[in-house]
């Protein structure tokens, strides 16, 4: 069966694309800037698929049994038909654990997923769920600050995540899309242990083997630093999850052994691979 993965900019779907063809799975790359994907095996197919603009849907499906997706809703419907029409059979949709808030209709972060999910669940075709919490990756935010002034700004260092490895995620995708007895569930996807934003800054200065300061600062002043990169809305909503989980540790879950067959990767573990990232 041929699967499509779409994204593959990103680390998961280009990770997830190396996996599928190291195991002897047929793939095909998708993008919104084809010519951007360098770095997949060289004899994989790539297609232009833009998410957001249904003219690219028909010929990126063609042939296509699965498909790995991200929750862009914007054209969800449209996209949902042509893969109907091209005779998928499965859609794996990357989520996010932010649709098990109350809220999840109508928060900035959640929104797009719950929309995504929502269309996925009005479709006949079969659907499963990958729903991961905080990414360890997120930590790249801090780099800049790290390398130019060994200070990381916070406004609740004490907000806890359990933050999961790309490479878990992806693991987990692999499964769900080659397994049939896994297909058509939701995941929740966490990585081993629950940490402090201050606690995963401690393992990012014992891997760059330097001290980085913790700085609290206030909402305002974290909301100014992230202006020219983070949209309000979403910056409302990470400072309402960060005060929310402030002293709160985060939900651990067993999904991501069930799904990988091995313990989930530690956020230390990510930490020494990307330490070269916090260093001068």
């Amino acid at each position: 069966m041929l699967t499509l993965v779409t994204g593959c900019r990103g680390r998961i779907g280009s990770m997830l694309v190396s996996l599928l063809h190291r195991d002897g799975h047929a793939v095909r790359a998708a993008s919104r800037n084809p010519g951007t994907l360098t770095a997949l095996p060289a004899d994989v197919p790539i297609v232009a698929c833009d998410l957001g603009d249904p003219t690219t849907f028909a010929t990126a499906l063609d042939g296509v049994g699965s498909v790995f997706l991200y929750a862009e809703a914007s054209c969800i419907d449209a996209f949902l038909t042509a893969a109907e029409t091209a005779g998928v059979d499965h859609i794996v949709l990357l989520s996010s654990s932010s649709v098990l808030g109350p809220d999840a209709h109508s928060n900035p972060i959640a929104a797009s997923h719950h929309a995504a999910e929502q269309a996925l669940s009005a479709s006949p075709l079969t659907t499963t769920l990958l729903r991961p919490g905080a990414f360890a990756s997120n930590a790249f935010q801090w780099a800049e600050s790290v390398r130019t002034h060994g200070s990381v700004g916070l406004p609740h260092p004490r907000s806890h995540a359990s933050p999961i490895h790309g490479t878990d995620i992806a693991e987990a995708a692999l499964a769900v899309l080659t397994d049939p007895r896994l297909q058509g569930a939701a995941y929740h996807l966490t990585g081993p242990e629950s940490l402090t934003a201050a606690e995963q800054v401690g393992l990012l200065a014992a891997a760059a083997g330097r001290p980085i300061t913790v700085d609290t600062v206030t909402e305002e002043a974290w909301k100014k630093s992230m202006a020219s990169f983070v949209p309000e809305p979403i910056a409302d909503a990470l400072l309402a999850y960060s005060a929310a989980t402030d002293g709160s540790p985060a939900e651990v879950t067993g999904d991501t052994e069930k799904l990988t067959g091995h313990p989930a990767r530690t956020f230390a573990t990510w930490a020494e691979e990307h330490a070269a990232a916090f260093r001068p």
